[in-house]
């Protein structure tokens, strides 16, 4: 009998098309809790389903991911739609989930828990940053859809309550897909405007599915950074939404948030009245006041006799300004005492004087240097003298005029006849010039003893 062995992958192949062929494994319906939940970069999510007695593990691909809700998470009870096949490359099957929704509680509701959680972890819902609404705005910007009773509603009841305020409407979609990055990129074009003091931003009524875009973190984000203070105005009272919790401050209403936005014109009159009256009542008070003051001064003593009240005053003007004419005088004099001092210390200091000093001094001194330069001159002069005696004594040439000459053998001084030698010739220069001879005989003297 011949065995035929199978490959891993023939084998497990064979298991994937059974799979594929029970037509109960194509649509499942499958409840459990969600745990080792991975939120994958591509968009896919891997997690495991499991309930008390078992576990499966279990994907969904990004297409079908990007139409959640809410974001699954550990420990989530979840009704799962989906089918069972085998994943070849790790040999095990799987459940492939094409939709997901919370077990008990709508989808919706999670996303919103959710979401609201995570943005009060972030400080978006903190008093500190909320921004004070300007009290008497004068350009009012309206971010919702162009047509419907939420429009209406707000631009009524702002002509009504706040006519001079400008009002800037920015419509955008308020429900569908599109809504929330519209809603987001209106809060930014009003806040590039840079001239509108408030902003109000919602839409009429709804179920949560309508204003779902108003819990979108894009739209939460937009409010939290806007530098324009915001009225969230979405459906009615019972409503709430995540750009509620964000706002600066929420209106029940879309009419309520226009009333929010100005003061009332027929409260501002009765302010401004009650403030007429108030200043009417003061002022009438005052000039009485005044008047019982103005009459108890005028029947005051010193009003009867005003020439009394000043008199003393004459009379200490009187006395200043004799002092001050004494302190004048007495300055005066010590200034100029000041002015003789210095003048005498000039003298004494007078430059003049000093150059008068210095140029005789000069003058001496070069009388001095002449007479040394000339006396010196003198001097030098005689020892010139002597030397030119001195050196004309000792020229040879001088000697010769006395009837001497000098004898030269080859241009060399003859000093003795030893050096001579009969018929030598031999040149003898007289004072007036040369002669050449020859030696004829030589006749050395004996030496003395």
């Amino acid at each position: 009998m011949v065995i035929h062995y199978l490959s891993v992958q023939a084998l497990t192949k064979y298991i994937k098309r059974k799979f594929e062929a029970d037509p109960h494994l194509r649509e499942v319906y499958v409840k459990g809790e969600l745990s080792n939940v991975k939120l994958h970069n591509s968009g896919h999510i891997y997690f495991t389903l499991k309930d008390e007695h078992a576990q499966i593990q279990s994907v969904m691909y990004k297409m079908q991911a990007k139409q959640l809700a809410f974001k699954p998470e550990n420990g989530m009870n979840v009704l799962i739609r989906g089918d069972v096949n085998v994943y070849e490359v790790a040999g095990r099957y799987q459940m492939y989930a094409k939709e997901m929704q919370p077990d008990g509680v709508g989808s919706l509701h999670v996303a919103y828990e959710q979401l609201k959680k995570e943005l009060a972890a972030r400080g978006y819902f903190k008093p500190e940053f909320k921004q004070p609404i300007p009290k008497f705005p004068k350009r009012i910007g309206v971010i919702t859809a162009k047509t419907g009773a939420a429009i209406r509603d707000i631009l009524s009841t702002l002509k009504r309550h706040y006519p001079i305020a400008e009002v800037v409407v920015i419509p955008t979609a308020v429900q569908g897909k599109v809504a929330a990055n519209d809603i987001a990129q209106a809060i930014a074009l009003a806040n590039q405007q840079g001239n509108i003091d408030t902003l109000i931003v919602g839409r009429g009524g709804g179920s949560i599915e309508d204003l779902w875009a108003f819990n979108e973190e894009v739209v939460a984000q937009a409010i939290f950074e806007s530098r324009i203070p915001i009225i969230s105005a979405v459906g009615h009272e019972t409503d709430t939404t995540i750009a509620d919790y964000v706002a600066d401050l929420r209106a029940p209403t879309p009419t309520g948030a226009a009333k929010m936005a100005v003061p009332d014109r027929f409260e501002l009159l009765q302010h401004v009245e009650s403030l007429r009256t108030r200043l009417i009542q003061q002022t009438q008070a005052q000039l009485k006041h005044e008047r019982a003051r103005l009459t108890r001064v005028q029947s005051a003593y010193p009003m009867l006799y005003p020439e009394r009240l000043y008199r003393p005053f004459v009379e200490q003007l009187a006395q200043l300004d004799d002092r001050m004419q004494r302190a004048a005088v007495q300055a005066m004099e010590q200034q100029r005492y000041k002015w003789q001092h210095l003048e005498q210390k000039l003298q004494i200091y007078n430059p003049l004087k000093e150059i008068v000093y210095e140029k005789k001094r000069i003058e001496s001194m070069q009388q001095i240097l002449t007479r040394a330069i000339a006396q010196k001159l003198q001097q030098e002069r005689q020892r010139f003298t002597a030397a030119v005696h001195t050196l004309e004594m000792l020229n040879p040439l001088s000697i010769m005029t006395r009837g001497y000459a000098i004898a030269y053998d080859d241009q060399k001084v003859v000093k003795s006849v030893d050096s001579l030698e009969e018929g030598q010739k031999i040149d003898l220069q007289f004072t007036d010039g040369r002669v050449q001879t020859i030696v004829q005989s030589i006749q050395k003297e004996e030496e003395s003893t």
